[in-house]
């Protein structure tokens, strides 16, 4: 007796769907961005802290961290020191920086824009230091990135901690930033990141006519205006924002993926000890993986194999 079964090639190609979508969606590229509020040495000397910290950036392929008073390095060298240790947690990647000199107006608070990616899914091809000081506190600190696990290859970020008196100007100034950074590096993949200030009192309704990165309608707002980006319940505010220029940037970025990371909810963490951290939440973006589209070769030989097949399966 024979054995008949054509429903071999429909289960082969399940079986092959099935492991597509897997490993499609287990390669996540996931874009951080966040104010961790007075970074400095002793701060890196709390072990909580720096515990938390690891656990936060660790699940990012590129963190942007904002207000990093850390002139010497040592702070920063700490945390790579802390996410490159050899556990079971961390090993399947290695971490570097990429850091801005230190910005600001006040000896006091002189903050740096610190990047850290992993070496294996990402690296870096360019930085630029924005000049024009009188038009920010804190100028952007501009990074261009390269990856072969995303479907957009080159992409640029561009960080900003502003100013909250001056943040509609800064905001609107940002446009002025993209020109430049574009034509340095003939790439408009650009996203704006940071804590903008951008929500409640420092940027109202009507000053959103003032902004040019809202008044164009290539610049799409990836964090929603009614989106909490603090802490404490006596704010409600989205300060912390992801900003992209373009459709094909867009098109890049998997639906619906920005989010603010509610860590203390993640990591069952009380309130205190997430304000010894800072009294804002990160926000993240999924870039869509090239994993479907070096896969669609194999899919379609599949196919056209399965068709071949089919009538001598059938004819067992």
């Amino acid at each position: 007796m024979r054995w008949r079964s054509p429903r071999l090639p429909l289960l082969l190609l399940f079986s092959f769907f099935t492991l597509l979508v897997g490993g499609a969606t287990a390669s996540v590229f996931r874009i951080c961005a966040y104010n961790v509020q007075k970074f400095n040495s002793m701060k890196a000397s709390n072990y909580r802290v720096m515990h938390t910290l690891t656990r936060i950036v660790s699940r990012c392929d590129i963190c942007l961290l904002q207000e990093v008073m850390d002139s010497d390095g040592k702070a920063i060298k700490s945390l790579l020191s802390s996410l490159n240790r050899e556990t079971d947690r961390y090993d399947e990647y290695t971490y570097q920086a990429v850091s801005s000199k230190s910005l600001g107006n006040s000896p006091n608070n002189m903050q740096q824009y610190v990047f850290i990616y992993r070496t294996e899914t990402v690296n870096v091809t360019g930085q630029h230091q924005y000049q024009k000081k009188q038009s920010f506190v804190r100028e952007p600190f501009a990074v261009q990135f390269q990856s072969q696990k995303t479907a957009i290859k080159k992409f640029v970020l561009v960080p900003l901690h502003t100013e909250p008196s001056q943040a509609v100007q800064e905001i609107d100034r940002l446009y002025d930033v993209f020109v430049e950074v574009s034509k340095k590096w003939n790439n408009a993949n650009v996203m704006f990141l940071g804590d903008f200030h951008a929500s409640c009192a420092y940027v109202t309704r009507a000053n959103k006519k003032k902004i040019r990165l809202f008044t164009s309608s290539k610049f799409s707002w990836l964090i929603g205006d009614r989106v909490d980006t603090t802490v404490t319940d006596e704010t409600s505010c989205a300060y912390d924002r992801i900003v992209v220029h373009g459709q094909p940037f867009l098109k890049a970025i998997s639906p619906f993926s920005a989010s603010v990371f509610n860590f203390a909810k993640e990591f069952k963490l009380t309130k205190t000890k997430v304000l010894e951290m800072s009294d804002h939440l990160p926000v993240e973006v999924t870039l869509k993986s090239s994993a479907l589209l070096l896969q669609a070769t194999p899919l379609l030989v599949l196919l056209s194999v399965s068709a071949i097949v089919q009538p001598f399966l059938s004819a067992l």
